[in-house]
């Protein structure tokens, strides 16, 4: 599967200088170790993987002292494998399982920036965040890794050419054939039942068939929680799962403002704050903040205390909210799910492109689903599910601060008229 990951690896190793070690979060089977060993495969003369959670005994080497050289010379002779600067591939997988590998990146960069080394893992975030290591601050270079957005999709399943239509129908503004929007619609209806994690993709591609995509998506799921169960106590454990289990309630409602309350009668912050920022350092959901002001830098007019959650992946959603794929190929789940479902496949791909995650809300009486900010303008996002071109909470919002354009996404065609940009649902990754 291409991805689009690929292309930074590559700026990654063309450095000349000030090249850091790369550390690769991501949720588990966001396609981090295929992709980081594909990428060895290509571009280096040779690659040293390293599982730390498989290969313990390789732990055992970075007890004590962690310079480079020692640690080049142990990988030497338990790989029989000559590492060669410049032309061979270190990577570190499952890093948070070895504090101390973590650490010697710090040398590694100080005293061996020749050596190219990647870390990646699953859970890289939470295992920091729980204080045990010596974080390697200013020292490493770090990627997010996201599920396959639909562009992605697009390009794993035979379609590069559409890939290549939308984007050129988006730069200039032009409607697309109708055939091929129809088509497009329902290739993207299909894509809120599979999703982008990689294995299911697979499965896809394997079997044809959306039945056999649950099963794995399920494992994907029920991997997530025996994580919860090994990364955290028991009492925390049972808070995030509270968490996460409730976040298909929370998108099903109109307002998808998160509400501890959903979770179990008496929730709060104070309870349950730190297991929403779990779920986040997990890359299992995505936080939505909300923004008082429509102005820029939007960082400055964040609240705090409001904000969204979305799943990671829409395909994720999609199963752990029991919905079935006839449903939404038929496109009857608008009727009732038709918030979360859409907002959360908007939510990962604006992430997934790079940008924060905002909305905006005025007193309870207007609201615009997404507010991103680029280099030159601040960008109101409406989204649709359907082709309905009225909405009063954008009015305001254009109104009050004067944006140059803003756009709306939904079912309808490209267009362009009264500074509302038209872009189709599966046009989004265009953003």
């Amino acid at each position: 599967m291409k991805r689009k990951i690929t292309e930074k690896l590559v700026k990654w190793k063309e450095k000349t200088n000030n090249r850091l070690p790369l550390l690769i979060y991501g949720a588990r089977q966001v396609g981090k170790t295929y992709i980081i060993q594909e990428f060895g495969l290509a571009y280096y003369k040779n690659t040293v993987y390293v599982n730390f959670e498989r290969m313990p005994i390789v732990s055992n080497f970075f007890d004590g002292d962690i310079s480079p050289n020692r640690i080049i010379g142990l990988l030497e002779s338990f790989f029989n494998e000559k590492i060669i600067p410049e032309s061979t591939l270190i990577i570190f997988d499952e890093i948070q399982a070895c504090e101390r590998a973590l650490t010697s990146l710090k040398y590694f960069a100080e005293e061996a920036p020749e050596y190219h080394i990647i870390g990646a893992g699953s859970l890289l975030g939470v295992a920091i965040n729980r204080g045990r290591f010596s974080f390697p601050v200013g020292k490493v270079e770090m990627i997010t890794m996201y599920p396959l957005d639909f562009e992605e999709y697009l390009l794993a399943t035979g379609g590069k050419y559409y890939v290549d239509e939308i984007r050129k129908h988006f730069n200039e503004n032009m409607t697309m054939p109708e055939a091929m929007h129809n088509d497009l619609i329902e290739n993207f209806k299909k894509y809120l039942v599979i999703g982008g994690m990689p294995a299911v993709i697979n499965e896809y591609l394997n079997t044809k068939s959306l039945v056999s995509v649950a099963e794995t998506q399920n494992y994907i799921l029920n991997s997530y929680i025996a994580d919860m169960s090994k990364y955290a106590d028991n009492n925390e454990m049972v808070k995030i799962k509270g968490t996460y289990d409730s976040i298909p309630t929370q998108l099903y409602k109109e307002n998808t403002k998160f509400q501890y309350k959903l979770i179990k009668k008496g929730a709060s912050a104070n309870l349950f704050g730190a297991s929403i920022d779990w779920l986040i350092q997990a890359g299992i959901v995505i936080k939505g903040q909300k923004v008082e002001q429509g102005n820029r830098p939007l960082v400055v007019f964040a609240d705090l205390s409001a904000f969204k959650i979305y799943m990671s992946d829409v395909g994720l959603l999609t199963t752990k909210a029991n919905l079935g794929y006839k449903e939404i190929l038929s496109y009857d789940i608008i009727s009732t799910f038709k918030g979360g479902l859409i907002e959360n496949y908007v939510a990962q791909t604006l992430m997934a492109s790079n940008h924060n995650i905002y909305y905006w809300e005025s007193n309870s009486k207007a609201e615009v689903d997404f507010v991103i900010q680029t280099d030159e303008a601040i960008i109101p996002i409406e989204v649709k599910a359907n082709t309905t071109n009225k909405s009063k909470s954008l009015d305001v919002f254009m109104e009050r601060y004067k944006p140059d354009y803003a756009i709306r996404i939904s079912a309808k065609n490209f267009g362009y008229a009264n500074k509302i940009k038209s872009v189709p649902l599966y046009a989004t990754f265009c953003i």
